[in-house]
């Protein structure tokens, strides 16, 4: 039988006349994937020590932070359909939901218990449900020009805050001051709370917004110490019914700068939130039945939100909330559980190999 032969040439074999537009990787470490590497080999006695060492740690801190927690006081009264102290037998829930009668005064009267004494600071919120602050188009309808203190125009002002961007004013579309959604949506109710004596509890509405709005994003127009006149071209947007120049008769918590305002225009990541209102230094509130008194402006039931008032103290971790001590605890007990099932196992899995 003839053999064959086969002409094979080198230059093939080892690549040396690739052509310029080869696809070939170039032979590097990187590229040809020769780069020293390490690979954990998981054995029991690397991988079970992991579980009980991070359940000794998450289980104590749980503990701690749950601990602490606890131990801040916090009571809060649902005012969402209170009855109108002026008409009897009308909530003022159904009074807002009545356009016609959106001016009407509406103020009402809550009780609300104390269940422990509160001392040291304290700390006043209102709570909405149901409210979408999150919306993208709400949190961008804002014009952080005009917040920062420059004047603009219905020309000039931020489209953003269509349709709440300008209003006429006798014949003449006056840019709004705030202008937006945000603004326009400013939650407007007042609270008074007295004490079983009649005597009222009074609490400062200054120093409860961050500093960096105080101080930096929020500031009046030129000339800031003549608000009537700074704002003198503009309008209030069209929910509210006063101007931004009226919010507060302390000059130096009135217009951009009202803290109250500020706090508002930080929106909020969820449908549930709360807002500072309120706060009292160094107070002792004594357990009891405090009188709530409310002017309710808000309405919500329209949208099937609800409005809570909020007192409460606070701790080094800050408000009343459980669930990062819980959320500790219960990692560090599945840890410890995890590792307890996978030591029986290795050491079943052991002797059946022995024998």
């Amino acid at each position: 039988m003839r053999q064959s032969s086969y002409n094979i040439d080198s230059a093939s074999v080892t690549g040396l006349d690739e052509p310029e537009d080869s696809k070939k990787p170039d032979n590097t470490a990187f590229k040809q994937q020769r780069l020293p590497a390490w690979q954990p080999i998981l054995t029991p006695k690397s991988v079970l020590p992991t579980f009980f060492i991070i359940s000794f740690i998450f289980i104590p801190i749980g503990a701690v932070l749950f601990t602490t927690s606890d131990g801040v006081r916090e009571d809060f009264v649902d005012y969402t359909h209170c009855t109108n102290s002026l008409v009897p037998n009308e909530t003022c829930a159904s009074l807002r939901e009545n356009r016609t009668r959106m001016n009407e005064p509406c103020t009402c009267d809550v009780n609300i218990t104390l269940t422990t004494p509160m001392t040291g600071n304290i700390y006043i919120y209102y709570g909405l449900n149901n409210f979408f602050q999150n919306h993208r188009r709400y949190v961008k309808s804002r014009d952080d020009n005009q917040l920062v203190g420059t004047h603009v125009t219905n020309t000039s002002i931020s489209k953003d805050c269509t349709p709440y961007r300008t209003d006429t004013v006798n014949g003449y579309q006056a840019p709004i001051a705030p202008c937006g959604a945000i603004a326009n949506s400013f939650f407007n109710d007042s609270f008074t709370l007295q004490q079983e004596d009649g005597n009222n509890v009074n609490y400062l509405t200054t120093g409860i917004s961050w500093y960096t709005d105080h101080t930096v994003k929020f500031n009046n127009p030129f000339p800031s110490n003549n608000l009537t006149v700074a704002f003198s071209t503009y309008t209030k947007p069209k929910f509210w019914n006063k101007y931004v120049q009226d919010l507060d008769t302390n000059d130096n918590n009135n217009g951009y700068k009202n803290e109250a305002l500020e706090v508002w225009m930080r929106t909020a990541a969820f449908p549930k939130f709360r807002k500072l209102y309120g706060r009292l230094v160094n107070t002792n509130l004594p357990s009891g039945t405090y009188t709530l008194k409310i002017d309710y402006n808000y309405p919500v039931t329209a949208f099937g939100g609800r409005k809570r008032f909020i007192i409460s103290t606070t701790s080094w971790m800050g408000g009343k909330n459980s669930f990062l001590g819980i959320a500790y605890i219960v990692v560090g007990c599945c840890s410890f559980l995890v590792g307890v099932a996978l030591c029986i196992i290795h050491f079943i899995t052991r002797h059946k190999n022995v024998e």
